[in-house]
């Protein structure tokens, strides 16, 4: 099969446990500005039932709200699945309060440990941005951390022009 974007589903909950454990161990629960580090630290207990990831699942499903200290902003996610393999996930920030446009931009996206270095992340970004352009979002602003060169390769083979650096974080904007 070939990766695809997929809403969230519940049929990839066995694989999707354990890429969460591998972020764990990667720390990401310890980041305090990242929307994966606060589902880790929100739902990883309720994650192991069915019910409790159905209700994750819900949540995430559709256009959701993505709450920030300086406003709440609508918000898309989808996944990186391959069957029932979870590989990943993107979200689209429907706008940009002044923390996103100063760190985190409209676009951010994690490839599980597991399967890094194979062109997920940018097979991702790249379907993703038609849905953002029909969102209205022109450009679509994505950063990254100064020393995450992976990330700043996808965004570039992604068609990222670099504008520049803030507090540690790279910021491209990708036109249609």
């Amino acid at each position: 099969m070939t990766p695809l974007l997929s809403a969230p589903t519940i049929r990839v909950h066995a694989s999707f446990l354990a890429a969460m454990a591998e972020f764990r161990a990667e720390g990401v629960h310890r980041s305090p500005h990242s929307g994966l580090g606060r589902d880790l630290r929100t739902w990883h207990p309720r994650w192991q039932s069915a019910e409790g990831f159905a209700a994750y699942v819900r949540q995430v499903g559709g256009v959701a709200t993505d709450e920030r200290p300086d406003g709440p902003v609508p918000m898309t996610t989808f996944w990186w699945v391959d069957g029932t393999e979870y590989l990943g996930r993107i979200t689209v920030r429907h706008r940009l309060t002044p923390s996103l446009r100063e760190f985190g931009g409209h676009i951010g996206y994690a490839v599980r440990p597991t399967a890094r270095r194979r062109g997920h992340a940018t097979a991702m970004l790249r379907a993703v941005l038609p849905y953002a352009h029909r969102l209205g979002i022109e450009p679509v602003l994505v950063t990254c951390d100064e020393t995450n060169t992976g990330s700043r390769r996808v965004i570039e083979e992604c068609g990222g022009v670099f504008e520049d650096r803030r507090a540690e974080k790279l910021r491209y904007w990708i036109s249609a």
